[in-house]
């Protein structure tokens, strides 16, 4: 191979990664404000903490939430609202320390997105 070719095939590679990391960009999963989801998946309802095989996975943070949940008994309508259940969960959860789906801090008041 000559430096010319050398040099085309490494300008190729570079536009290669540049298109793929563009793409992987337009792709992330965010949440919907308007409909609060994530993905489709709605935030609030019946949720059920699991270890395996989880719908969203989340990070229970203190600063700079994604979304702020609040725990009530009954009737979980309302974004940010959760209600935990041990069976027919809306969400399977789980609570991660890194790398989570979205970030969440439990509140007792005006749960949603900040």
């Amino acid at each position: 191979m000559t430096k010319q070719s050398i040099k085309i095939l490494w300008i190729i590679l570079l536009n290669l990664l540049v298109l793929c990391q563009h793409s992987l960009a337009q792709s992330e999963e965010e949440i919907n404000e308007d409909e609060c989801t994530f993905n489709d998946m709605k935030l609030y309802g019946k949720i059920q903490f699991v270890d395996s095989f989880p719908d969203l996975t989340v990070q229970v943070v203190e600063s700079f939430p994604d979304l702020k949940v609040k725990i009530v008994d009954s009737f979980p309508d309302d974004c940010g609202e959760w209600q935990i259940v041990d069976s027919f969960p809306d969400i399977k959860v789980k609570i991660v320390e890194s790398f989570a789906d979205i970030k969440i801090k439990f509140v007792e008041s005006f749960p949603g997105i900040p």
